[in-house]
């Protein structure tokens, strides 16, 4: 018997196919979007690492200068500790760069790279030879600034992992003799706080100029070398090991890259960027998702 088509459920099905289709086409456009804005990104942050290490490459220098009284006819910074504590906050609040410096510490050591004394409350630093745990600082003590990465030995393991880079400039004394350094860092995780944070403040101010009450887009930035991805504190483990699969170290030798990577069924551009200022094994990436 003839049965008439049922036109109702054709144009049901009809639309449900277009509507998928429709929402396809705008996942994917949302995703190129995102890694278009994460490529941007990532140029700007490569200009921040600059500007952020460029402010220690001529703080740490200018405030060894002033360190070097410590070491003034012959005296011994070791038996005034308190001094040294003091004259190390000075240096930060008196020369504009270190005051804008992301740094977390700094610390003078003697003329073979032992610490003498950190300014911080607790001081892990003091007697170990700096030197030795970070080989590349030995320009220092030749009388050159320099710059290194590594990871500075802890009681209890880091968890999650972390790695710290560090500067040295060398306190000079008499006939131009170097009488120890001067250092300061940070951890990867923590100036990849710094960046991300750098990085929605300038995503809010951009909106809030264009008069845009849209959401910002989900971000995430992330330092990474040859040992692995350091994103910052609260990053969802899962994005770490994300950027970790993609090889960045690999793809990044030849220059920038970007592309879309799916993390927990959500799909975000992503840009990676080396950034020799830190060192020539280190780079940054961003993850960025529309909302």
């Amino acid at each position: 018997m003839f049965r008439p088509p049922n036109t109702a459920a054709a144009i049901t099905v009809l639309s449900m196919a277009v509507l998928s289709a429709s929402l396809g086409t705008g996942c994917k456009d949302a995703s190129k979007a995102s890694e278009q804005k994460a490529s941007e990104h990532a140029t700007m942050l490569a200009q921040l690492v600059d500007d952020d290490v460029g402010e220690v490459e001529r703080g740490l220098p200018a405030g060894a200068a002033q360190m070097a009284s410590l070491f003034a006819n012959g005296a011994d910074p070791q038996k005034d500790l308190a001094a040294v504590r003091s004259g190390l906050r000075h240096i930060r609040a008196e020369i504009l760069d270190l005051t804008k410096a992301k740094s977390t510490f700094f610390a003078l050591t003697d003329a073979q790279g032992v610490a003498i004394r950190n300014d911080l409350e607790q001081d892990v630093m003091a007697g170990q030879n700096v030197v030795t745990i970070f080989p590349g600082l030995k320009k220092a003590l030749d009388g050159s600034f320099a710059t290194t990465t590594g990871l500075f030995p802890t009681a209890a393991p880091i968890t999650p992992p972390d790695r710290d880079w560090m500067a040295a400039s060398p306190v000079k004394g008499a006939g131009d003799k170097v009488v120890g350094l001067l250092l300061t860092g940070w951890t990867f995780r923590r100036f990849a706080n710094h960046l991300q944070e750098s990085m929605r403040h300038d995503l809010q101010e951009q909106r809030l100029k264009a008069k845009d009450t849209g959401k910002l887009p989900i971000l995430y930035v992330a330092v990474f070398d040859s040992t692995g991805v350091y994103s910052a504190p609260l990053t969802p483990p899962v994005n770490d090991k994300a950027l970790a699969d993609l090889d960045l170290i690999g793809k990044t030798a030849a220059g920038p890259v970007h592309g879309v990577v799916s993390i927990t069924e959500r799909d975000f551009g992503y840009a990676a960027v080396r950034v020799p200022k830190l060192a020539a094994d280190v780079g940054v990436a961003i993850l960025r998702s529309e909302i």
